[in-house]
């Protein structure tokens, strides 16, 4: 937490300085084009001036949002104040539009309508060729920025002052036009200038363009191009995700939203759900970086499910465990036992209500079911102190010989007698063979719990933990 506090101060002082620079920037490229312009009477550099200025605004505008757009979420902004962000670069937008309007007016009124005398000095030179360097410098370092940082308000200055070396260029081919048709007696040359103005202001609008696509895209929530593909491709190929159900982006300022949808095997426990989902949203964080990602799971019936999974997936719907779930089909018609685990404090009539409920649900989604027979056990809530640990060589030696006749039984060992609640209570480990399956290590188990009370009536519960022979081996 420490390491992302320190991060994110240092992308705010980072943002905020290479704002400020480019504020600075400003107004000494703007101060000068309008000296310089109304010195030598060039269009092309006062609508260079003028687009200067409109720049200045929106490089204070930027500073001022780049400012506000960090602010942390709270209350009335849930989502953050990064729309800021967007909404600045909407504000360029429109000044710049404004400034594309005078430009190409004051133009056809110098190509068609008046003349303007202009005087290309070596000054107008200086401080175009001035203006592209400057550029160039705030342009890249406004760029690096805002691709380290994703911000749009960045990109929207880097842009516009990458823009401006064209648009300064272009002015500076005018004014040689012009000095060229001075020079060599070559009269619609003069008209070079305004023709220059109209070239910038092209370069302008076509800015303008790309940027309020980008606004627009933003204010109105347009998912990034390519990215929802990218994300269902990933999320996808999530292992446990059955399927995507639904994908929302949403950008505001330099961080992203993903409200996403995954079905999930509806049996899945809630410790296997919240793996697939963590697994899920670092795959999205692995897209879109420092995104808010929202990972909904949705339930999905399995093709492949069977009553006995049906069963269980009622039973998690109800939150209870469920054992020793047991199907038969008596005559044609499918017999269902279970033991549901209860709270050992909870009354018989509570506890027979949500079997009752558990019951029906199950019914619901397996109608083929004739009948339910549900077993009641009490589920410990307190811990139980044992009164005492016991030494019974003489049963130990007639449990192990126990096992020893059992064919499927290695040895029997670790036998502990405890005395719990004044009832005596036998654990053990039972060593079988590697091969055997899970059904019949169930029945080896039964058989040695029978024949275990039978030798010893006195044990309240037995319970046997088996191992496989390769494993006591190690």
């Amino acid at each position: 937490m420490v390491s992302a506090t320190i991060d994110s101060e240092v992308m705010r002082a980072e943002k905020q300085q290479v704002a400020r620079n480019s504020v600075t920037v400003a107004v000494i490229i703007t101060v000068f084009k309008f000296l310089v312009g109304f010195l030598s009477g060039s269009l092309g550099i006062i609508s260079e001036a003028l687009h200067s200025s409109l720049d200045l605004v929106a490089a204070i505008v930027t500073m001022v949002s780049v400012r506000v757009s960090d602010l942390p979420a709270d209350a009335h902004h849930q989502y953050g104040h990064g729309k800021v962000e967007n909404f600045s670069a909407f504000i360029e937008t429109g000044l710049l539009l404004i400034t594309c309007a005078w430009i190409i007016w004051e133009a056809i009124h110098r190509l068609f309508f008046r003349s303007v005398e202009i005087e290309p000095s070596l000054w107008a030179v200086l401080v175009m060729s001035i203006s592209i360097v400057l550029d160039f410098w705030r342009s890249r370092a406004l760029q690096h920025v805002a691709d380290k940082y994703s911000s749009q308000a960045l990109h929207a200055d880097a842009l516009h002052f990458a823009t401006d070396i064209w648009s300064s260029a272009v002015v500076l081919m005018g004014l040689g036009f012009v000095w060229a048709g001075r020079h060599y007696q070559i009269p619609w040359l003069a008209k070079a200038d305004p023709i220059s103005a109209l070239g910038v202001a092209g370069i302008i609008i076509s800015v303008s363009w790309r940027l309020a696509r980008q606004t627009l895209d933003a204010l109105l929530d347009a998912a990034p191009s390519g990215v929802r593909n990218d994300i269902i491709a990933q999320v996808g190929s999530v292992p446990g995700v059955l399927g995507v159900d639904r994908v929302r982006i949403r950008k505001a300022g330099s961080r992203y939203f993903a409200d996403i949808a995954v079905g999930l095997a509806r049996n899945a426990t809630f410790q296997a759900s919240d793996a697939v989902v963590s697994e899920v949203r670092q795959r999205i964080h692995n897209l879109l970086g420092d995104a808010d990602v929202l990972v909904n799971a949705i339930p999905y019936v399995l093709k492949s499910e069977n009553t006995f999974d049906r069963i269980r997936a009622a039973a998690l719907r109800n939150n209870l465990t469920v054992h020793d779930v047991s199907v038969q089909d008596l005559e044609g018609h499918i017999h269902v036992e279970l033991h549901v685990e209860l709270d050992e404090k909870m009354s018989l009539i509570a506890a027979h209500d949500r079997v009752t409920a558990l019951e029906a649900d199950i019914r619901a989604h397996t109608p083929e079911i004739a009948s339910i027979l549900t077993h009641i056990e009490s589920e410990p809530a307190t811990i139980e102190t044992s009164d005492a640990i016991m030494r019974d060589e003489g049963l130990e030696e007639k449990l192990k010989a126990i096992g020893e006749n059992l064919p499927d039984v290695v040895d029997v060992h670790e036998i502990i007698l405890k005395r719990v609640r004044g009832r005596t209570f036998l654990s053990c480990h039972v060593t079988m063979r590697d091969d055997l399956l899970l059904s019949r290590v169930h029945d080896v188990q039964t058989e040695l719990e029978t024949r275990f009370k039978l030798v010893a009536p006195e044990l309240f519960r037995v319970l046997i933990h088996p191992e496989p022979q390769t494993d006591n081996r190690r």
